[in-house]
């Protein structure tokens, strides 16, 4: 190998986390040259100045150079269906008290992959759900086609007539994506190299997409991604990887699932609780994995449960607990919230309802009203009940941010601004306890971060 090339080699892989086979050498001595040629200098001279000074700019110019970019619309399309019809149904119930999800396209190139989420999501996910997904590229040129949205029809080679027909619409000769999935997905410049404690916030995505890039990186930054990626999964999310990738049998905390001809990973339930609750002397056995909870009064014990998101078993230890403990008002929030987790959000109202008529000033119990009547047609219930919730309390986020996402959905930009950033400040004081109740099983960080990205939705600068 050519000096120089193995120059380029070492460069890219301390640099970008980028390794290659020899199979792409001509490729890489072709751009050594171009960019050496550009800056009208030797390779060497060009070389050197890049290990002595890292130019951040020829950096990614050098990133957008040796990467490749074709992709299309429902690559891999057996993953979508897996997506469609076991993923999102498992975690639309998962998320029923907050009604959000939220999405991850790593290495997304020029935006087909993160698109494509976009289109499944708006066909499987209910329509006063709010999702929200954030595609991560190296490449600020593809980034930058990724925002425009356009594309020409051989990227819809394998997406379904339906899809094509409702989402894409003729321009210029190609197609342009319909302007509610771009509504829904947010592209960000960023190598996975560096860490960054919001992108990869703990159990932040329902679902992350990591497909044809890990076996471009280097053994060290592989291993740190699918850490990182692992991390920011929620428990119960799940996690699709390429074809040639793969984390073996038993990757630690996920699962390996098969259906639809392909496989992918599934984290566990009680993979990184939030805070330990299994006693240290007490051993799981092998054959039946389960976390054992120690001896705790009913509160404790369901709130232990809910923060494993183990919903049937919560509402279980709620509803067995005896007079008068089961009478006071933030036991009786917590099963109406846990009603609302499973989707019940009949008997999680009339609850609330009845805690209402014996105490009008409970903001929880107006908060959970309202997130029940979000889904049945009545926003202004649900508004109602949510500004009384912020009224009583106006230390309580997350009316304001559930007013934030009414007040989009319905258009109004201004309002929804106000509300969403208010809820975040708020966000930031808000008790372990509310996050772990009104949560939906999001953590301060990624609800800070939904709203963060609402708030961009809407124009407003965050």
């Amino acid at each position: 190998m050519p000096p120089d090339l193995h120059r380029l080699r070492a460069l890219l892989a301390d640099r970008l986390g980028m390794t290659f086979d020899e199979k792409r050498d001509d490729l890489l001595s072709e751009v050594l040259r171009t960019r050496a040629e550009r800056h009208r200098m030797t390779e060497r001279d060009y070389l050197d100045r890049l290990t002595a000074d890292p130019d951040r700019a020829e950096l990614r110019a050098l990133a957008e150079a040796v990467t490749i970019n074709e992709t299309y619309f429902f690559r891999n399309i057996e993953q979508f269906h897996a997506l469609g019809e076991v993923v999102l149904p498992d975690r639309i119930r998962a998320r029923a008290s907050v009604k959000a999800l939220r999405l991850l396209s790593v290495g997304c190139s020029s935006g087909e992959e993160p698109y494509t989420l976009a289109a499944v999501t708006a066909e499987r996910v209910p329509p006063d759900w709010h999702v929200s997904i954030v595609g991560l590229d190296i490449n600020r040129a593809v980034l930058r086609r990724a925002a425009a949205g356009r594309y020409g029809t051989w990227s819809l080679r394998e997406t379904p007539a339906s899809i094509r027909q409702r989402w894409f619409h003729p321009r210029d000769g190609g197609v342009e994506v319909d302007e509610r999935l771009r509504a829904r997905v947010q592209f960000v410049e960023h190598n996975v190299v560096n860490d960054d404690p919001v992108l990869w916030a703990h159990r932040s995505y329902d679902v992350i997409f990591c497909r044809n890039m890990l076996m471009y990186l280097t053994d060290e930054v592989r291993r740190g991604t699918i850490a990182r990626i692992t991390r920011a999964l929620a428990p119960g999310g799940y996690l699709f990887l390429g074809h040639t990738d793969s984390l073996g049998p038993r990757p630690e905390g996920l699962q390996v699932r098969h259906t639809h001809g392909t496989f992918y990973y599934h984290r566990e339930d009680q993979a990184a609780p939030a805070r330990p609750i299994v006693p240290p002397t007490v051993k799981t056995p092998a054959a039946t994995p389960q976390i054992k909870i120690k001896p705790m009064q009913g509160y404790d014990r369901a709130l232990a449960l809910l923060r494993v998101e183990r919903f049937q078993e919560a509402l279980a230890a709620v509803e067995s607990m005896t007079e008068p403990e089961s009478r006071l008002p933030r036991v009786r929030v917590l099963r109406g919230a846990l009603l609302a987790h499973a989707g019940d959000t009949g008997r999680a109202a009339e609850l609330c309802e009845r805690l209402v008529e014996d105490d009008g000033l409970n903001a929880d119990a107006h908060y959970v009203i309202g997130v029940c009547h979000e889904g049945d047609a009545s926003p202004a219930t649900a508004t109602r009940h949510h500004q009384l919730a912020a009224y009583l309390d106006p230390g309580f986020a997350m009316p304001r941010m559930r007013l934030g996402l009414l007040a989009k959905q319905a258009g109004d930009r201004q309002t929804a601004a106000r509300e969403l950033d208010r809820a975040v400040t708020l966000l930031r004081g808000e008790t372990d306890e509310r996050i772990l109740l009104f949560g939906g099983g999001f953590g301060r960080q990624p609800l800070i971060a939904l709203c963060r990205s609402e708030l961009q939705a809407v124009g407003a600068v965050t």
